[in-house]
């Protein structure tokens, strides 16, 4: 029986890095050398690999992972059934969800990583691996958008986040849980990812120009950052608000100045659950904020809602119809 194929892309990240008695680790091992690690993997299909980058996940940008999907598309188009993309995971989260936006929903793409260094005792990343082989060869994943596989949990991209600095279970999709687990070798889904859809691919120069703020609120802050975020050159800013959008009365007005010249987002601090559209009402609510020209995030998060926002802005995507993107008709 035909083995399928799939294509291992590697970026960098600790599932990589090695270091003397397993610290001060940086990453070392190629794409070949990762590949080689996994018991079993062979059987599960004829795997190919290639090195993209060999980097930690902070030093990643949105123009390495617009040369990804490129690269996603051309092993596919090459013959390949699927494809596994391996990095760090400081930025997992979004990495995965800018690729679920540049991407058709198709053939399965599986991001992975480690938690634990080759080095360190009981390291993860080739579990990991070879899990993520196994959805990516798996006719179940096809259609799904982008996955997040780590820890033998199959997340969607658009709702999987980092929840914990150490440990092989630190992802969760707070609001949906996991879209499958791998069970025995094979990817079992569970329940199916909504809203799966794809941005206008950028231009590369006017991607890495674009450039979107974010906006952190906290208690009893004052506006003067909001003041400051208007004369720094953002395209966009994101505002990391409180609980279900809500931000202290002083901010009302600098953030609705600002509206004014560029597409300000309104997400939730909170990690879990849509900012808000019409429950409350008082001064620094979410229904006077949207009032003054402020766009809801839905359900996406803080992290997420900036990668949307400046891949639709390099684009060139009309600011009236940004908006629309952030709904439940384009992002679950």
């Amino acid at each position: 029986m035909t083995r399928p194929r799939v294509h291992v892309l590697a970026l960098g990240g600790t599932i990589a890095m090695t270091g003397p008695g397993g610290h001060h680790i940086t990453p070392r091992l190629g794409a070949e050398e990762l590949v080689r690690a996994v018991p079993g993997l062979t059987d599960v299909a004829e795997v190919t690999s290639e090195q993209l980058r060999q980097v930690p996940s902070t030093a990643l940008t949105l123009t390495d992972l617009l040369a990804a999907a490129r690269r996603v598309r051309s092993a596919l188009d090459a013959g390949a059934d699927g494809v596994v993309i391996t990095q760090g995971t400081d930025t997992l989260e979004e990495s995965a969800f800018a690729l679920d936006l540049l991407l058709d929903p198709g053939a399965p793409v599986v991001v992975t990583g480690a938690m634990r260094s080759p080095d360190a005792a009981g390291p993860d990343g080739p579990a990991n691996l070879l899990a993520a082989a196994q959805t990516a060869a798996s006719h179940a994943a096809h259609g799904l958008g982008v996955l997040v596989v780590l820890d033998e949990q199959v997340h969607a991209a658009s709702t999987v986040r980092k929840v914990r600095s150490f440990g092989p279970g630190a992802f969760v999709s707070p609001d949906t849980g996991p879209v499958g687990w791998v069970v025995e070798g094979r990817f079992h889904p569970r329940t199916v990812p909504a809203g799966v859809r794809t941005v206008p691919e950028p231009d590369e120069d006017r991607l890495a120009a674009t450039v979107v703020g974010v906006l952190p609120v906290h208690l009893g802050d004052d506006p003067r950052a909001v003041v400051a975020a208007g004369g720094l050159g953002y395209a966009g800013l994101v505002v990391d608000s409180l609980g279900a959008g809500h931000v202290p009365p002083s901010f009302v007005e600098p953030l609705a100045e600002l509206a004014r010249i560029m597409p300000v987002v309104l997400a939730s601090r909170t990690g879990g659950g849509p900012v808000h559209t019409e429950t409350y009402a008082y001064p620094g609510s979410e229904t006077e904020l949207l009032a003054k020209g402020l766009l809801p995030a839905g359900w996406l998060d803080t992290r997420k809602a900036r990668v949307l926002l400046t891949l639709l802005l390099a684009a060139g995507v009309p600011r009236e119809e940004i908006g629309a993107w952030f709904t439940p008709a384009h992002v679950a």
